[in-house]
């Protein structure tokens, strides 16, 4: 098969939770278990740090890798969902993964996944796993996919486990209240491997200190170690200085992930730096002021807070949750422009109206639907939000939405794009 068959045969073949939902996801660890241990445990192979959470764990693994990178390590990066290329998934120093290995790997496990019946995230984390152990990588930056306990990158036995935050998503398959979204994220947890907490919460801190002393994991609640001491966006970076307790560790980190809310993401990942440095990994001042300033380029990361135009601003984000959304919306307060027009198309498995809330009445608004299965049909999205008064029009595509709204900006207008990832995959 040609790559391009590869992919249509995993996507016609496999339950893909990007697609359909719940009904992809396995709550249980058996296939893939069954498919490494075919494939001579590759996960062994190589060491690996483990990030779960609900919101920032893509911009935490990819600022860790680019760090990680830069300071000497052949690094691996395993991420999902991808935005434009199925191999965004798979990385080595920020490299995809060669369609020849996908193909080649995909032709020669052919008869093992007729057997398995695998969801296609089975494949691709067993596809990585194989990868990086062929590779030799020093380490790999590992992101759940979903949850932590039954997610299929929980094979591991990490260095380091990070946890970067807890808030209502995929509520249907992980809980309805944020402990017990808590105790499938603290899933991950292994014996004796500490474990980092980006934020402390009331209501999830008890389930993270009971089941570290269960696994005797050091605990280490990110946010209660580090803080900021000072931070502005300016020239393209987030500027931010550190300190750990009263003691300045970082003056002036620059970002090019400019997002308020990668104030948070950069506590969760110097305070996981710190602990690799403390565990024996050699990663000096120079790296990490180089790597954090560099980290679209080192990574590929796309989707945070992304400027795609100037004149008129148009920006894209992936938040996509109650939380992630008001992050967004906190950006967009900061952002100075004279009128707002706003591109949305969510999913059905969301909490829509809690997301809708957030958003502003007096913005323009352009109701689209991304192209996938999962997707809320934009005359339901339309619906709701006037029921929440915000008005516009209604698109059957991303992209006519997206022309609709260019078209009506005036060059000091911000148009901005988003209320799902699948959204801004299509429009990047």
């Amino acid at each position: 098969m040609t790559y391009k068959q590869t992919l249509e045969y995993l996507y016609a073949k496999l339950p893909m939770f990007t697609r359909v939902g719940a009904s992809a996801f396995k709550n249980d660890l058996h296939n893939i278990v069954a498919m490494c241990d075919r494939l001579n445990n590759p996960q062994n192979k190589f060491k690996t740090i483990h990030i779960g959470g609900t919101n920032g764990k893509g911009s935490t693994s990819h600022m860790l890798a680019s760090v990680l990178q830069k300071a000497g390590y052949k690094t691996g990066l395993y991420t999902s969902p991808h935005l434009k290329d199925f191999r965004e998934r798979i990385r080595i120093n920020g490299k995809m993964i060669p369609r020849r290995f996908v193909t080649d790997f995909v032709q020669q496990q052919k008869s093992l996944i007729e057997e398995l019946s695998p969801s296609f995230f089975e494949v691709t984390v067993a596809m990585a796993f194989s990868y990086f152990a062929l590779e030799k990588v020093a380490i790999a930056v590992v992101e759940v996919g979903l949850g932590g306990r039954l997610d299929s990158t929980n094979i591991i036995m990490p260095e380091l486990s990070v946890i970067t935050n807890i808030s209502l998503d995929h509520t249907n398959i992980l809980g309805d209240t944020l402990a017990a979204i808590a105790a499938e994220k603290a899933g991950i947890i292994k014996l004796n491997i500490p474990i980092i907490i980006g934020e402390k919460d009331p209501e999830t801190q008890e389930v993270f200190i009971e089941k570290a002393r269960e696994t005797n994991s050091e605990l280490i609640f990110a946010d209660q170690q580090l803080h900021i001491t000072g931070f502005e966006r300016k020239n393209k970076y987030l500027t931010v200085s550190i300190a750990n307790h009263d003691q300045p560790v970082f003056k002036d980190l620059q970002l090019d992930l400019t997002g308020s809310y990668q104030l948070k993401n950069i506590k969760t990942t110097v305070c996981s730096l710190l602990k690799l440095i403390e565990l024996g990994y050699k990663i000096n001042d120079k790296a990490i002021y180089s790597a954090l300033r560099n980290v679209k380029s080192l990574t590929g990361l796309q989707g945070r807070w992304q400027t795609l135009h100037i004149n008129p601003l148009i920006i894209c984000d992936t938040g996509h949750n109650i939380a992630g959304m008001a992050e967004v919306m906190q950006n967009i307060k900061d952002t100075p422009y004279k009128d707002l027009h706003i591109v949305i198309g969510m999913v059905k498995d969301k909490d829509i109206s809690g997301v809708l809330k957030l958003l502003p009445a007096d913005a323009k608004y352009y109701f689209c639907q991304p192209n996938l299965e999962r997707a809320l049909p934009v005359e339901e999205l339309a619906h709701q939000a006037g029921e929440h008064g915000l008005k516009g029009a209604v698109f059957p595509t991303v992209q006519l939405a997206c022309n609709a709204a260019k078209n009506a900006a005036n060059n000091d207008d911000m148009i901005f794009i988003g209320g799902s990832t699948f959204v801004v995959a299509e429009v990047l």
